[in-house]
């Protein structure tokens, strides 16, 4: 069953008003799902381009010119273009497609692997509306499920976290599975990805080190002592890491700017099953220390 997702109606309230639009996340948050509704629900025909899929990829990267481009999209009314960080020159295209068609709506989408925003920021500068998509939120569940289950489920959903295929699994051994193998497969696929170097132990220890302190205040020194690396390894890590939407530095607050500056950051996960993965603690609360 489809989940309708906080965001939804504010993309729909900037449909058609001659702009692209951008939608971002970390993999397996339900961008293709949430495009998809709002295409069903926006126009009785729409074309779906997933760049994932290499004749799709190689036909956008081809093509260059407003002419190429309008070959590729036709005269659909409203066009997905899912993964579309994985074009060449993404950023320019869209600028063409909006200067050129601005009667045909285009949703782009990103996930974790780069950062579709910074591909696209200077092209699109005035063209453009932006939404990220985070995993699924209890005001999102209260629709389906009530208060009284959300209290009763709220353990599980502490515990395995809200990926939207990690909900829908009925019982908590697929659960663990399911957000083990999401943690494995597109965690630090996406790092690698966009850091182009291979999984080290490193970010391992680091993960493992920040799952750990959560809800410390974190010191960049302190990691690097604890991982075995500088500072600076530890503090590029850290901004791949927020990257690809796992984790989200929480700033100090003061009356004293120069005193919030100074003060370290508080280090959190976008979602606490990811979390507990990397550091495999699936138990029930009552046996925890930081529940």
């Amino acid at each position: 069953m489809y989940i309708p997702r906080t965001i939804e109606p504010l993309i729909e309230n900037h449909l058609f008003k001659g702009k692209i639009i951008l939608i971002s996340g970390a993999r397996q948050v339900g961008k293709t799902t949430l495009v998809k509704k709002l295409a069903r629900k926006a126009a009785d025909t729409y074309l779906y381009l997933n760049c994932d899929e290499s004749d799709i990829k190689q036909r956008l990267d081809s093509a260059t010119t407003s002419t190429q481009l309008k070959m590729v999209i036709g005269n659909y009314k409203l066009v997905l273009i899912d993964e579309a960080q994985r074009i060449k020159d993404i950023g320019l295209k869209l600028k063409l497609l909006v200067d050129t068609f601005p009667g045909q709506q285009i949703i782009a989408t990103g996930s974790s692997s780069l950062d579709l925003a910074n591909k696209t920021q200077e092209a699109l500068t005035g063209r453009n509306y932006e939404f990220l998509l985070y995993p699924l939120s209890l005001p999102e569940l209260r629709q389906e499920l009530g208060e009284l289950e959300i209290a009763r489920q709220l353990e599980t959903f502490l515990i395995y976290g809200l990926y939207p295929d990690v909900y829908r699994q009925p019982t908590l051994p697929e659960k663990m599975e399911t957000i083990k193998t999401l943690t494995q497969n597109y965690l630090y696929k996406d790092i690698v990805t966009i850091s182009e170097q291979k999984k080290s132990e490193t970010l391992t220890k680091l993960l493992q080190a920040l799952a750990l302190q959560i809800g410390n205040e974190v010191s960049y020194n302190e990691l690097a002592n604890l991982v075995g690396v500088s500072k600076q390894l530890i503090a590029k890590y850290i901004e791949l890491l927020e990257k690809v939407y796992i984790i989200f530095k929480l700033p100090p607050f003061s009356r004293n700017l120069r005193k919030e500056l100074s003060k370290n950051r508080k280090i959190y996960f976008y979602d606490t099953g990811i979390r507990n993965a990397i550091i495999n603690q699936f138990n029930s609360l009552s046996l925890r220390d930081d529940a």
